[in-house]
C-alpha cells in the first residue's frame, strides 16, 4: 500500500537538542497548519467493508459475537472499529509528527494494573495496535471517544464540547510539563491512582476507589478459585461456552513447543521463575470488543506449593495503523516484526508506552501466527464511566489525557509536538472540531451496521453478554 495521509513523515535527527526539535515543530506549521487538523476526510472504503475484511482469518464461530457486541451501542461500535478510524485518519490532514502510538487510545483502553513491585498503577493498558503513527491520531481517538461517550450518556451538547476542549488542553499542558523533566525522570514517571485521589471530586474519588478495590482482588489466585474445578482428570477450567471452551485437536507436544518458545523470550529471572511451575490446563477465551474472533487462550499452571499462575496468550495481528492507516513503519519496528512477529511489536509498544509492564510479558510464533503472553487479570481493572455525572466524566477523561501525554513524551518527537502546539488554542479548536465530526461518522456507521444486521446480511449472536 502507499501511504495516503495528507502530510508525510518528517524525519528528525534524534541527536538534535530539545530546542532545535521544538523549532522544527514551529516550522512544521507552514506545511501542516494546525487548523487543518480539524478537517475530516473519509477514506475510500465503507466501514462495513473494512470490518468484514477484518473477519478474514478470525474464528468463524466467534464472528457473530463480534457483531453482537459492536451493535450494543455507538460507543461499543467505536471501540471495535479502530481499523475504520485509521483509514479515515490516513485520508485526513495530519501533523505528520510521529511517535510510538497506542493506535487505539479510547477511554476503555485506559485502566488499572499491577506494576512488578505490586503497586497499583493507572495507564494505557491495550497495545494490540501499537506502532509508529502521527501523535494527533491517538489524541483524536481519545477525544472522539469522550464525545461519543458523552453523547451516549446524554450530556448537553455544550457540556460535551467543553469536555472535548478540556481533554485536548490537558494533553498539551501535561506534555509540556513532562518535557520539563529530564529523560530519566520521564522514563520513571508513573501514575499512582491512590496519590491522586485527593485531587478528584467526591464522585470520581468514589468511582476510582471502587475500581481500585476491584482490581486488587483480580489475581491469579482468585481466577484459579473461581474458574477451576476438580475432575477425574484432575484440575480443569470450568467451561462457559462460547466465552471459555477447551481446545480440541491440540497435542501436549504442540502446547509444550509453544510454551518453550514463550519461555525463551522473557527475561532470565522470569525464565527461572517459570521453571517452578507445571502445566495444569488451557482453554480458549473470548476477549474484548475489537479483538473478538482473534485467538486467545488461558494457560493455567501451579507452583511447588500449589500457587497458581494464569497466563493469557493472545493472537497479535498487524496493526491497523499500518494495515489501514498505511503508515510505513520505521526500521526499528520493522526489524522487531521480522524477528518476533506482531507479538513482538505489541510487546515493544507496551514496554515503551506503559510506565511499568508485566514482567511475564513475552511473545512467540506458532502455526504461522503471532502471539503475545501476559498474566491474566493481574490486578487489572477498568473504570466504569456508565452513569457518571458530567463533571466526574470530564475529570476522568482528563486523567486519560495525562496518561497519553506521558506515554507520547517517551518519544523524541514529543519536543517537536510541543513546538508545533505553541500556545495550544488552535489545536484545541481543531481537535474538538474533528472529534465532533467523527462522532457523527460513528453514529452514521453504527446505523449502517444496524441496518445490515436488520436486513439479515450479518450473522449476529443472540446474546452478546453471555
Amino acid at each position: 500500500m502507499t501511504r495516503s495521509t495528507k502530510t508525510s513523515r518528517r524525519p528528525v535527527d534524534p541527536d538534535l537538542p530539545a530546542e532545535r526539535l521544538r523549532s522544527i515543530g514551529v516550522e512544521t506549521r507552514s506545511t501542516a497548519p494546525r487548523r487543518a487538523l480539524g478537517t475530516l476526510v473519509r477514506g475510500p472504503r465503507a466501514a462495513l467493508e473494512i470490518l468484514a475484511e477484518q473477519n478474514t482469518g478470525r474464528l468463524a464461530d466467534l464472528v457473530p459475537l463480534r457483531w453482537a457486541r459492536m451493535l450494543q451501542d455507538p460507543f461499543s461500535f467505536y471501540r471495535g472499529s479502530a481499523a475504520v478510524m485509521a483509514a479515515d485518519l490516513a485520508a485526513s490532514p495530519s501533523s505528520g509528527i510521529e511517535v510510538v502510538s497506542c493506535g487505539d487510545a479510547h477511554l476503555s483502553n485506559f485502566g488499572l494494573f499491577a506494576a512488578p513491585d505490586r503497586q497499583l498503577l493507572f495507564d494505557l493498558n491495550d497495545f494490540d495496535e501499537g506502532a509508529a503513527a502521527p501523535w494527533d491520531w491517538d489524541l483524536k481517538r481519545l477525544v472522539t471517544s469522550a464525545v461519543v461517550g458523552g453523547q451516549h450518556a446524554g450530556y448537553a451538547p455544550d457540556v460535551v464540547e467543553r469536555i472535548a476542549r478540556d481533554t485536548t488542553r490537558q494533553y498539551l499542558v501535561t506534555l509540556r510539563y513532562v518535557l520539563g523533566m529530564d529523560a530519566l525522570q520521564r522514563l520513571y514517571l508513573r501514575g499512582h491512582p491512590e496519590r491522586a485521589l485527593k485531587q478528584f471530586s467526591p464522585e470520581l474519588r468514589a468511582v476510582m476507589e471502587r475500581a481500585m478495590r476491584s482490581a486488587q482482588r483480580r489475581t491469579s489466585e482468585r481466577v484459579f478459585k473461581r474458574m477451576m474445578t476438580t475432575t477425574d482428570e484432575g484440575l480443569r477450567l470450568v467451561e462457559n461456552p462460547p466465552i471459555l471452551t477447551h481446545l480440541s485437536g491440540i497435542t501436549s507436544r504442540e502446547l509444550g513447543d509453544a510454551y518453550q518458545a514463550y519461555a525463551r523470550a522473557v527475561a532470565p529471572e522470569i525464565q527461572l521463575a517459570l521453571r517452578s511451575f507445571r502445566y495444569v490446563d488451557s482453554a480458549r477465551r473470548v476477549v474484548g470488543v475489537g479483538s473478538v474472533g482473534t485467538r486467545c487462550y488461558l494457560w493455567v499452571m501451579t507452583g511447588p506449593v500449589g500457587e497458581p499462575l494464569v497466563l493469557q496468550i493472545k493472537e497479535a495481528t498487524p496493526s491497523v495503523l499500518e494495515q489501514y492507516g498505511e503508515v510505513v513503519q520505521p526500521t526499528a519496528f520493522r526489524r522487531v516484526a521480522q524477528v518476533l512477529g506482531d507479538g513482538g511489536r505489541v510487546v515493544a509498544a507496551q514496554r515503551i508506552l506503559q510506565a511499568a509492564s508485566d514482567p511475564f510479558l513475552g511473545t512467540f510464533r506458532a502455526d504461522g501466527r503471532d502471539y503475545y503472553v501476559r498474566q491474566f487479570q493481574d490486578m487489572k481493572g477498568s473504570v466504569d464511566v456508565e452513569g457518571m455525572g458530567e463533571h466526574a466524566f470530564s475529570e476522568y477523561v482528563q486523567v486519560c489525557a495525562r496518561s497519553l501525554a506521558r506515554a507520547h513524551a517517551q518519544s523524541r518527537n514529543a519536543f517537536v509536538i510541543d513546538g508545533y502546539a505553541g500556545g495550544g488554542a488552535r489545536l484545541v479548536e481543531a481537535v474538538t472540531q474533528f472529534a465532533h465530526a467523527y462522532a457523527d461518522v460513528v453514529q452514521e456507521d453504527f446505523r449502517a451496521l444496524r441496518a445490515a444486521a436488520d436486513r439479515g446480511e450479518l450473522d449476529v449472536a443472540p446474546d452478546p453478554l453471555r
